[in-house]
């Protein structure tokens, strides 16, 4: 069933209490499924329309849908990777003009450029899709599981694997250029890569061993590798640098080692600019000279030159997903519901529970922020800017 332009009535789905340590009033809104409806928050959001894209399994326990929307410009539609395994193209209304079956579920999101759809298999595979009729146009066969959205320079295409990898592929026939690998290290890690960041002719990226690298683009070659591990840590301390790497303009890199903490480098030589121990960071971003930090249970603000505690939130679950800055609010998906946040405070205004909750970080174009909630739905929502 899809429903479409207009949704005139929002659903209490989730008690609020609970949801944040400090802020036990926070209006919670469900999935537009269930449940009794309660006035809209028009100063916040409404949404357009909504279409569910995945059949639930039999017994499906907890779904998780990991990858973030995609905005293909050139057609005006979305494209949706999701845990069956399924690429989508979805136009305005939410119907779906073309799907592509590339295996399995999906760990990352797709990059769309000048109507070429890259999309990251688990099947090991790298596909480059025409974006209007959902036609392969090459894939590379990395034979490892790809585990981050594509990244686009003007040669390549880059994307790492969950087995510690960074290829780069070229744009142009999908050929493989160069790889740049690292062991990772024995015992358990975080089920999660570094998306690189690329600026110029340079790239860093973060891998298991809790090294961040930096890496010339033109072939592979290593610039400067930095441990971000704790001193002394051992295998199986979850050493993981799984953030993607954050550039200011006053050249400094921010990357987190879930174990070693939030780290503020230079980001043309790797040395240490300051470290915070704060531990169990997976996602970190830049905004002006404000680093805004999120991870196991935890939102942090932080001053970008000196690493001062600008604000800290404590969230009762497990957050970790990559926040969206947009229209004065923080947007954080934190599981249970995706959190509109007051970047100056860090208290949560209003939480939305679009079934299931969310994993994946929203995609938002101009006004208009498309959601993917773990039960499979996809959302169109308007934004409407901040309340007070």
């Amino acid at each position: 069933m899809r429903i479409a332009s207009g949704w005139k009535r929002w659903v209490g789905g989730l008690a609020a209490a609970g949801l944040l340590g400090a802020c036990s009033t926070v209006p919670v809104f469900g999935n537009p499924e269930s449940s009794a409806a309660v006035q809209v928050p028009h100063h916040f959001f409404s949404v357009d329309w909504w279409t569910p894209l995945v059949n639930p399994t039999l017994l499906e326990y907890a779904p998780r849908e990991f990858a973030q929307p995609a905005y293909d410009a050139k057609n005006e539609r979305v494209i949706t990777l999701t845990r069956d395994g399924f690429a989508r193209s979805v136009g305005p209304g939410g119907e779906v003009a073309w799907q592509f079956k590339a295996g399995n579920r999906f760990y990352a999101g797709a990059t769309v450029d000048e109507g070429i759809a890259y999309v990251p298999g688990t099947d090991g595979l790298l596909y480059a899709l025409d974006a209007r009729t959902g036609e392969v146009k090459w894939k590379y066969a990395a034979g490892e599981a790809l585990a981050t959205a594509p990244v686009l320079t003007r040669d390549f295409v880059l994307v790492a694997s969950q087995s510690d990898t960074l290829f780069a592929v070229r744009r142009a026939s999908g050929e493989l250029a160069w790889l740049y690998r690292r062991d990772p290290p024995t015992g358990f890690t975080i089920h999660r890569s570094s998306t690189p960041t690329v600026r110029g002719d340079v790239a860093w990226v973060g891998f298991s061993d809790g090294t961040l690298v930096s890496l010339d683009l033109t072939d592979g070659s290593v610039r400067w590798e930095r441990s971000l591990a704790p001193p002394g840590a051992a295998a199986g301390q979850f050493l993981d640098v799984d953030t993607a790497p954050a550039l200011d303009e006053a050249g400094r890199v921010y990357a987190a080692s879930y174990a070693g903490g939030l780290y503020a480098l230079q980001a043309e030589t790797g040395d240490v600019v300051w470290n915070s121990v704060a531990q169990g960071i997976t996602s970190v971003m830049v905004h002006g000279d404000v680093v805004v930090a999120t991870g196991d249970d935890r939102l942090d603000a932080y001053l970008g030159e000196t690493g001062k505690l600008l604000w800290s939130q404590t969230l009762q679950e497990r957050a970790g997903f990559e926040p969206v800055l947009v229209k004065g609010m923080l947007l954080v998906p934190a599981q249970r519901s995706l959190l509109f946040v007051d970047p100056r405070t860090g208290r949560s205004r209003l939480a939305w529970n679009p079934g299931d909750g969310i994993s994946a970080p929203p995609r938002v174009v101009g006004a208009r922020m498309y959601v993917l909630s773990n039960n499979g739905y996809l959302y169109a929502v308007r934004l409407d800017g901040r309340s007070g």
